[in-house]
């Protein structure tokens, strides 16, 4: 019997998520514009390219403004939609905002060109998305909301496919699986994605990480048992911790009902495009090729790729770098302390700082970082099971935990925001760079300034050369 056709459709994370997995998130505008015409007659479903960890490293690293990347990018993708990663009620940032600005966000980021947003919590607590959600339907962007996928005894096929009912309800346009650890093997995504393809008539895209080895098994299974999109990267900033590469998903599904249709002569010359930023990459060691094999001890510890980084930097300024499996072996014991959240921004770095802490110090919970205290007293929401109580106790005291939405006790904080950036505004989008990293917002304006200040003064000197008073 032959099967209807069903092409798979491909999000290209090339310019947002593969560098930020390899290369710390250091790719630039310049590097990125050359190509993006070719791009844009590939035929992808949509470009991934701003939001989640970009918009910090353009400020804080490469001295650029997120908002004239995402301009740029909009005025020269003229078929192809744009895509962003969104944390919810924390924004891009690692805190949670209050909702006027989460919705002054959101809208400007609609304006500036982003057709579909990408949403999750860390926690996977809706009400942290609740705000976003409504946002992005009133500015007519395409909704996707994202579930962070995990394991543990809490994660049954029942909690994913009643979440994913919720998240229908909520109003949004598409469900994204989003396996940041690459922990999601084929015959489980298979298992997976059929269930949800019997409880929601919504499209599923499936977003995972090569960290493990399986992730291209895993795109095959999830894409026959009914998965409409998948996540990939051009094949010179794919696997590692990076996607499944683009023409290899290309390839696979040639031939087949799920055939994407899309050109491996065209394909190609964006991969010769961006194989020499990848040389370059690895020469300068920004790119460190240990993050370009394959690692099943994460399937054991469930540590994402650039946490597993972090942890190494950690240990390393602390000089007990020989405590690097210790910390491995911890982490599974905080995360289960601490109601056993997905690994993801901000409750990855959390655990893992944590781990480090109490591997180093000798005594567990003896040193507190604030975002521990946060996460024990229900600021970043509710966690899928009880927090340890007796860790819970020595961390927060007598301190009463809240239950509500987080959100429901930040009050509007734009008013305030603009005030304290109205020295350095030049654009609306400056009061919300500031209001997500007030101290790197700030270096970033007085570079800005400065910048500006040297162009004037050259200007005026090549006029007064050539017309001298």
């Amino acid at each position: 019997m032959a099967i209807e056709k069903k092409p798979v459709k491909i999000v290209e994370t090339v310019l947002r998520d593969a560098h930020q997995s390899l290369m710390a998130t250091r790719m630039t505008t310049e590097q990125m514009l050359p190509i993006v015409e070719k791009m844009d007659d590939i035929g992808y479903y949509a470009v991934e390219c701003w939001g989640g960890a970009t918009f910090d490293a353009s400020l804080r690293f490469l001295k650029e403004d997120p908002w004239e990347r995402l301009r740029k990018l909009k005025a020269a993708f003229k078929k192809t939609k744009l895509q962003m990663l969104f944390r919810g009620q924390n924004i891009l940032g690692y805190n949670h905002y209050a909702d006027d600005v989460v919705e002054y966000f959101v809208q400007k980021s609609v304006a500036n060109g982003i057709d579909i947003i990408r949403i999750f919590d860390c926690l996977n607590d809706l009400r942290n998305l609740q705000t976003s959600v409504r946002a992005a339907n009133k500015e007519q962007a395409h909704v996707q909301i994202a579930l962070s996928y995990t394991l543990g005894d809490a994660y049954t096929l029942e909690y994913w496919t009643d979440i994913a009912k919720r998240i229908e309800e909520m109003g949004a346009d598409s469900i994204c699986i989003k396996d940041m650890a690459g922990l999601l093997t084929p015959y489980t995504a298979q298992e997976l994605v059929g269930a949800l393809k019997e409880c929601t008539k919504l499209p599923i895209n499936i977003h995972t990480h090569y960290t493990s080895g399986v992730a291209s098994m895993t795109y095959l299974k999830s894409v026959e048992s009914g998965a409409d999109i998948i996540d990939t990267a051009m094949s010179p900033l794919a696997l590692g911790t990076s996607q499944p590469a683009t023409e290899v998903m290309v390839e696979t599904f040639r031939g087949t009902p799920y055939d994407t249709g899309l050109d491996q002569t065209k394909l190609a010359e964006i991969a010769d495009y961006f194989a020499p930023i990848r040389e370059d990459a690895i020469k300068s060691g920004l790119l460190n090729t240990k993050v370009l094999g394959v690692n099943i001890k994460t399937l054991q510890y469930q540590v994402p790729g650039g946490m597993l980084s972090n942890l190494v930097s950690q240990l390393k300024e602390a000089g007990q770098e020989d405590k690097y499996r210790e910390v491995l072996e911890e982490i599974p014991r905080v995360r289960k302390d601490f109601g056993e959240p997905p690994l993801v921004t901000p409750s990855s770095q959390i655990v893992g700082t944590q781990s480090v802490l109490n591997v180093i110090s000798g005594e567990r919970y003896k040193m507190v970082p604030k975002e521990s205290k946060k996460i024990m007293l229900g600021e970043f929401g509710q966690t899928v099971k009880p927090f340890n109580p007796e860790v819970q106790k020595k961390i927060i005291g007598d301190e009463k935990p809240i239950t509500c939405r987080p959100a429901d006790l930040i009050p509007p904080q734009l008013p305030q925001f603009e005030k304290e950036c109205a020295q350095w505004k030049q654009q609306d989008e400056d009061v919300l760079s500031y209001a997500l990293f007030p101290k790197v917002a700030e270096e970033f304006f007085k570079y800005r300034e400065a910048q500006q200040t040297k162009v004037d003064s050259t200007v005026a000197d090549t006029a007064s050369k050539a017309y001298p008073v």
